[in-house]
């Protein structure tokens, strides 16, 4: 997916991420999705699909366990979306393992050794 950096698709990616963070917090009923933290959202061009990065803790297991619990409830939180922020076309939500701070903290593995 392109990315778009325009200041709209900024401005909508920071809605996004703060809207699906208190649906997450305040309404979402799968105990899978508790202690999710979002890091980050990225547009595309048109603004048609928003990339949502998220951390957790915990092993491989849970993290696919998360995944699963994430892909389930996004025609939820899309549909919220779209209500909450009177948006006439939510973008598609896709969820986005953000490795980036686990690889600060625990070195990423050189590939080259």
């Amino acid at each position: 997916m392109k990315a778009s950096s325009s200041r709209r698709a900024v401005r909508m990616g920071d809605q996004i991420m703060r809207e699906v963070g208190t649906l997450l917090v305040e309404e979402a009923q799968d105990p899978r999705l508790q202690l999710v933290t979002l890091s980050g959202v990225r547009m595309n061009a048109n603004l048609r699909i928003a990339e949502i990065f998220y951390t957790v803790s915990g092993d491989e297991e849970h993290r696919k366990e998360v995944q699963t619990g994430l892909e389930k409830a996004a025609g939820f939180l899309r549909s919220r979306l779209s209500r909450n922020l009177k948006l006439q076309y939510a973008p598609e939500l896709r969820f986005i393992f953000d490795d980036f701070l686990e690889d600060v903290v625990y070195g990423k593995p050189n590939s080259t050794d």
